[in-house]
């Protein structure tokens, strides 16, 4: 069926959602790390890899994945996350949080979102503690920041656990300190998607020395690290590989200026869409934004579906944003209405993101973004 979409025009650049920038010395350290003959999850970059990222974040308590996902599992695990214990979780959400506390052993409570920052709303937490209560996983979606005085201060008067979940965060900051640092266990990603990326990987930050260790020690099979094939836990692989670590240092070097392209882009997007009818992430005084992904609302009762189709025919790849995870096959609540996160789930969409993208770009996608929605 003929929506009316014009025509794909092959002599337009394609624009994703997102690449990375690979301009740096990333080459160079893989290049290096692969001659080296270290491949695998031991070698030098490992370790300036981790020293880089820990300076960023400001704590020394950090261990390198093999992806985000096992990340957020690793610590729930450390964490002695116990079967039937519950985490609230926002439902509007990738599904890597709520899917990894199922691995965990635990049962994910679902909650709402605030509708100006689409974040985890401290207001709904203290409905949903239980006495199986045992930690408040925070995300912090597309470069904003949960409110993270109220909730850390709502878990410490209730003895529960904070696990950031700061997969799409790195670069941000509340109140000038940077994610992942409020928190028990926090937990990055670095897809290809991501503002550093190492193809795939991820961090695990610790509040303390005692919790790295654990992380060590179950990221590695359980093996005690002073005794060789001596295994003293129940572990995993989830070492990230040298190689990986290589393109990541690369990555890192670079941050800042790959940080100061995105919030350039993020506010071309957002001056030139002023006055039309969409509806941004909220920008709170407290937060420094990453823009990691320029995410936005169209209006109500407009097809998304023939939005993007649109931008697609202009050669302009868009994608949704996250479905509800209580409306998952395998997470399905019926019961469970949350209102403000599947409207917001129903109607958001994410625009190109990428660090190269010229400003022209943006206006080029931003045309077509108000002409679909015009047509719609």
């Amino acid at each position: 069926m003929n929506d009316g979409a014009p025509c794909s025009d092959t002599a337009l650049t394609f624009l994703p959602v997102y690449q990375p920038d690979l301009s740096g010395n990333e080459r160079r350290y893989l290049l290096e790390a692969f001659d080296s003959t270290w491949i695998s999850s031991r070698g030098k970059f490992l370790d300036r890899f981790e020293a880089a990222f820990a300076s960023v974040v400001g704590t020394p308590h950090v261990t390198a994945v093999c992806n985000g996902t096992v990340a957020l599992h690793l610590a729930l695990h450390a964490l002695g996350l116990r079967p039937g214990d519950e985490v609230i979780v926002p439902s509007f959400t990738y599904i890597a949080s709520v899917n990894t506390i199922v691995q965990a052993g635990g049962v994910p409570v679902f909650a709402e979102v605030a509708a100006d920052d689409w974040l985890l709303d401290p207001e709904v937490i203290s409905a949903r503690i239980t006495p199986r209560t045992r930690a408040v996983m925070p995300v912090h979606l597309y470069g904003a920041v949960c409110d993270m005085d109220r909730i850390s201060a709502m878990a410490r008067d209730r003895g529960l656990a904070v696990v950031e979940d700061c997969a799409e965060a790195l670069g941000s900051s509340w109140r000038g300190r940077h994610v992942g640092s409020w928190s028990d266990v926090a937990t990055f990603s670095f897809f290809g998607n991501k503002t550093v990326t190492t193809g795939e990987g991820g961090m695990v930050l610790a509040r303390d020395a005692e919790i790295l260790r654990r992380l060590q020690i179950a990221k590695g099979q359980g093996m005690d690290p002073e005794r060789r094939y001596w295994h003293v836990a129940m572990g995993f692989n989830y070492r990230m590989t040298n190689l990986a670590a290589a393109i990541g240092l690369g990555q890192i070097e670079r941050l800042e200026d790959i940080l100061a392209r995105k919030r350039a882009i993020a506010a071309r997007y957002r001056d030139n869409l002023a006055g039309h009818p969409f509806t941004f992430q909220a920008r709170k005084p407290e937060v420094t934004n990453s823009e990691w992904l320029i995410s936005l609302l169209l209006p109500p009762r407009c097809d998304r579906d023939a939005v993007m189709r649109r931008l697609a025919a202009a050669r302009i790849e868009t994608r949704p944003v996250f479905y509800c995870a209580h409306h998952m096959p395998h997470h399905a609540r019926p019961d469970v209405s949350l209102p403000v996160s599947e409207d917001i789930a129903a109607r958001g969409i994410s625009l190109p993101s990428y660090p190269s993208l010229s400003m022209a770009e943006v206006d080029r996608v931003c045309e077509a973004l108000v002409e679909a929605v015009r047509a719609s």
